[in-house]
């Protein structure tokens, strides 16, 4: 069998044939490649030495080494190895810098140093081996041996220090996020797009000594961050920048001066923040013919669920082109949407596009070629093509990049497949992908093969928290819009598109920050934590900060509950509960229903946001800006704001505003908000807005006053959101928030929000709150009487008067809270709350909250528990087949497993007759290895009977094993099987139980041929 991906790189690759062959030779191509005769070297003594003012020039003999200042600290080494300086990259990659230092020499006998006002590069002599230091006399790094070279290689070889960390080399599928020590990672093209490939890679590293290595090549570089450490690049010259970061925040200054010299990011328009849909209309093999001006339909079945889009690309397919191109622009527009264009056929036709409506340009690795200078040229001329075309930004896609591309374009991670395993390796690569300045990097929501609804909620949710994201159809067997999954997909997508979007003016802010700094809203850990041993590691490997302030541990497995968070040192809340947490800690255990990301808020954070709108274009003049507060001694937040459309903003057309946060650092005390006047302009600024403030205090301020008047305070929700101005304590509400609204202010005056005898984050006594968590693996039955049991845990004091309750989904019966009159500080106390499921509940996962209601510390609190409960179908009676059973879960190798067919391709139902030794069998399941199956019988089954083998439409390939488990034990696995082996017989007694799985695994790591039918599959039941 041939999959659709393989089929679908194939064409991919083809379509880039042309230009590698063409390409390869000028890519490749130094000094040393028109010289293969060249035998290896090394760097000797030096044998003269030539200054001139910033630049100096170092004999080795025949070969030739030179340094050259841009700044204090970021300097140039060139070797020559035949003594002649060439420069192929040219300015393609760096950008025109400043005029250079001033620098001074000195000859130290055994050495010469070369220094500006903040570094000395030293250039030892015998031989010539260069280190660097900064002026306090720090050691940044030091050559181990001299430079070397072959007829097509050059390679620099460090000491590595004892507990040097690195990080960076572009966009490195499966890591970066987490310190590379120890790992070989390469920059070069190689179209891989999964776990341990390098799409979008940059010859660039950061060291956690307080350095960073660019090399300035369009050649392939491979880095060994072994002991030594070695970079080496594919030619016969040597080019590299140094640079040296200084303080805490090294690392940070070491990004921002790679991306001085090789360009800051761009900043996008504010609609390439939203989601973005592609697909083909015109000539689309997979679903029929359709016409360009279809893509309205589905822009309109996003308005009409209430779903954030921004721009939707209307050809994405090979051989599919386009018409009435100005027509569907403006029917994209009236639904707050633009338009945007695959470039598959190049863009000489950019300009024409760009005027009829086009403003995205999705970039083909056609577009690579044999790599490179021919990707980074692509990425600028389309993104200049639209600015030349419009008074757009430009914004582009690539899925191969180099140095450089973070000027023009988002880096995505390339064509993928839909599974818990791609979305487990996608975490570390986009937050790692920051530190080699790559700001916008993202995937297509559960890829654009296979997937699930569960693995498309999953993926989705924490894509929301990245700043661009795009989901892709047509190639998989199903259309993959956010709203195509159902009850209850189609909710959690839309509860999370519309968080991103209401994110908006904090990924905003972020995004304007990473022009003027080099640094992206996603981060890995070790970027703001660097002194924190557990940030380098695995331990933080599965998570990242979107800006400083937000903490996403995505869940990548099927599973309702989430291990290994690593919180570091602070306090983080919980977004969705209010749990206060202190780190360094790290969680195990974290509840996590389908429909909950874990995220946290670090304490003293400020965000700012938009509050329920689904397109930024909603936003209107009395619209209002919303600050969620998490107050802790004293923090601020910088809004940036444009016009979020127009280069405007280059020319001075933007807007400030800051937030400051006064507040204890623990415990009680006031709270002070101050909104400084916003400064600048745009066109469509505000001139005056209402804001709305959520304060998590944990505890009922005295009185709320904005500029020393006291605000109204409300005692009832309904009649404070009913007001303009005043403020109401929820303690029902994440801990206890404070709400306030302050009516409509001018934007440019500042004014300042007091909360008297309030408390930080975490409450006036701090620990005293209690948590509410459940037992996972609870189940129940549609329509049956149950019990759900909630654990309720005091904190740092007695918690008295505990009421539990649940909160029952529609159609269900949640029984009365269950009362406790005390629970003993640190101790739990489980209670069982009476619930029945609707006698049509969907089997599967549900998500509950628990609610306690309780005394602690002088003050009534309240705590809440998200969880998962099982909702089971009703067990089989008599003799039943399993492919007319209900599925729990069902994982298949490859497309979905077939009832009463064999496994076909990546559709449902697109397989054939069941076919076992030539016996044909009506009723069983075809499935691909590696293969799960998962039923439930309630302990009402005794035996399963069946027949085994692989199918024989595959000619006799193919080798697995079968196997039958029920909770948590294996009952009965099969020899291995053959495509050539006779049917193997299956009868178990699955006596007692409750959930039984039905598993094919591949057994020689060849996955090819190996289709697995249950054949005749039946359970005998009572």
């Amino acid at each position: 069998m041939r999959s659709l991906l393989s089929t679908h790189l194939g064409r991919r690759l083809r379509s880039v044939v042309a230009v590698a062959t063409l390409g390869v030779a000028a890519t490749f191509a130094g000094p040393g490649l028109a010289q293969a005769e060249d035998t290896a070297g090394t760097v000797g003594d030096v044998t003269g030495f030539h200054a001139d003012g910033p630049e100096y020039t170092l004999d080795a003999g025949e070969a030739k080494a030179r340094v050259s200042f841009v700044s204090d600290e970021t300097f140039r080494i060139e070797l020559a190895p035949d003594g002649t300086f060439t420069d192929p990259a040219g300015d393609d990659i760096v950008v025109p810098q400043g005029a250079p230092p001033q620098t001074r020499w000195n000859d130290q006998g055994d050495r010469y140093e070369l220094s500006s006002a903040k570094v000395t590069l030293r250039a030892y002599k015998s031989p010539l081996r260069f280190a660097l230091f900064r002026n306090d006399g720090t050691e940044l790094w030091s050559e181990s041996a001299p430079l070397k070279w072959t007829a097509d290689t050059t390679t620099q070889t460090l000491e590595r220090g004892a507990d040097e960390q690195f990080y960076g080399v572009g966009m490195q599928n499966g890591r970066g996020n987490t310190s590379l020590r120890g790992q070989t990672a390469k920059a070069e093209v190689n179209y891989n797009w999964n776990d341990g490939g390098h799409p979008n890679s940059v010859p660039f590293y950061l060291s956690s000594a307080g350095y960073g290595v660019f090399r300035n090549t369009f050649a392939p570089n491979t880095y060994t961050f072994d002991a030594p450490v070695t970079a080496a690049a594919k030619e016969h010259r040597f080019d590299a920048y140094y640079f040296a970061g200084s303080g805490k925040d090294s690392a940070k200054d070491v990004i921002g001066q790679y991306t001085k010299l090789t360009g800051k990011p761009f900043l996008p328009p504010v609609y390439g923040l939203e989601i973005g849909d592609a697909d083909c209309y015109l000539h689309n093999a997979n679903r029929g013919e359709r016409h360009t001006l279809d893509a309205l339909k589905i822009s309109d079945q996003y308005v009409a669920n209430d779903m954030p889009l921004g721009w939707m690309l209307v050809n994405d397919g090979y051989g599919c082109g386009y018409e009435n191109l100005a027509e569907t622009a403006k029917g994209l527009q009236k639904n707050k949407t633009q338009l945007g264009l695959w470039t598959e056929d190049g863009i000489d036709k950019i300009a024409d596009q760009v005027k009829a409506g086009q403003r995205v340009a999705k970039l083909d690795v056609a577009w690579v070629g044999a790599g490179y200078k021919f990707a980074l040229d692509g990425c600028k001329d389309a993104y200049q093509g639209i600015e030349d075309n419009s008074d757009a930004r430009g914004f582009t896609w690539a899925p191969e990049s180099w140095s450089g591309a973070q000027r023009c374009g988002v880096q995505w991670s390339g064509d993928q497949s839909g599974s818990w395993d791609y979305i487990r390796w996608q975490i570390p690569t986009y937050a790692g992908a920051t530190m080699s300045g790559l700001a916008y990097t993202t995937g297509d929501v559960d890829g654009i093969f296979g997937g699930s609804p569960k693995t498309y909620v999953r993926d989705l949710q924490w894509k929301s928290l990245l700043p661009v994201t795009m989901t892709m159809d047509g190639w998989a067997a199903a259309d993959k819009q956010p709203f195509r999954q159902g009850a209850p997909y189609t909710a959690i997508n839309r509860k999370y598109l519309k968080l991103h979007e209401s994110l908006l003016p904090y990924l905003y802010s972020y995004a304007h920050e990473a022009t003027e700094t080099g640094v992206g809203a996603v981060r890995p850990l070790a970027l703001e934590y660097p002194d924190d041993p557990k940030a380098a590691t695995a331990a933080a490997k599965y998570e990242f900060l979107t800006g400083e302030n937000l903490l996403v541990a995505p869940v990548y497995k099927d599973s309702t509950v989430r291990d290994g968070i690593y919180l570091p040192e602070g306090t983080w809340t919980d977004y969705w509960t209010g749990r206060v947490y202190q780190g360094p800690t790290t969680i195990d255990g974290y509840s996590a229903p389908l429909d909950t990301l874990p995220m946290f808020v670090k304490g003293g954070a400020a965000v700012p946001m938009w509050p329920g709108i689904r397109s930024y274009a909603d936003r209107t003049a009395d619209s209002p800006l919303a600050w969620d507060v998490y107050p802790q001694g004293s923090s601020s937040f910088d809004l940036y704001e444009d016009d979020g459309v127009t280069r405007a903003h280059r020319d001075g057309a933007f807007a400030t505003q800051r937030a400051e946060v006064d507040a204890p650092k623990s415990g009680a005390g006031d709270v002070r908000v101050r909104i400084g006047a916003s400064k600048g302009s745009f066109e469509g600024k505000q001139s005056a807005r209402p804001y709305a403030f959520t304060v998590h205090t944990g505890d009922a301020p005295r009185q709320v006053a904005l500029d020393g008047q006291p605000l109204r305070a409300y005692t009832d929700a309904a009649a404070y959101e009913k007001a303009a101005s005043g403020w109401f304590y929820d303690r029902d509400d994440r801990g206890g928030v404070v709400r306030v609204k302050t009516g409509k202010l001018s934007t440019s005056r500042a004014f300042t929000l007091d909360l008297k005898d309030t408390a930080a984050v975490g409450g006036a006594v701090p620990g005293a709150d209690a948590a509410v968590t459940a037992p996972p693996g609870q189940e129940l039955g549609a329509g049956a009487d149950g019990k759900v049991a909630v654990d309720v845990t005091a904190g740092t004091r007695d918690a008295t008067a505990v009421s539990v309750a649940l909160t029952a989904p529609d159609g269900w019966r949640a029984g009365d809270a269950v009362t406790v009159d005390r629970i003993a500080a640190g101790t739990t106390r489980r209670v069982e709350v009476p619930l029945t499921p609707a006698a049509d509940a969907k089997a599967g996962e549900q998500a509950l909250t628990a609610t306690a209601r309780y005394d602690a510390a002088g003050q009534g609190r309240t705590a809440q528990g998200r969880f998962a409960v099982s909702v089971m179908p009703k067990p089989p009676a008599g003799d039943t087949w399993a492919s007319d059973m209900e599925w729990l879960t069902s994982a298949n190798g490859y497309g979905p497993a077939e009832r009463d067919r064999s496994n076909g391709e990546s559709g449902a139902t697109d397989g054939h007759t069941l076919t076992l030794a030539g016996k044909t069998y009506t009723k069983g399941i075809g499935v691909h290895a590696d293969s799960d199956i998962e039923v439930y019988l309630g302990g009402q089954c005794a035996k399963l009977t069946a027949h085994v083998g692989i199918d024989d439409e595959i000619n006799g390939y193919g080798e697995v094993a079968f196997s039958v488990e029920a909770d948590g034990k294996v009952l009965w696995t099969s020899p291995k099987v053959t495509g050539a082996s006779a049917t193997v017989p299956v009868d178990v007694d699955v006596s007692g139980a409750r959930h039984l799985h039905l598993k094919v695994t591949d057994t020689n790591g060849s996955k090819t041929g190996d289709h697995g039918d249950w054949a005749a599959a039946k359970f005998s039941c009572g």
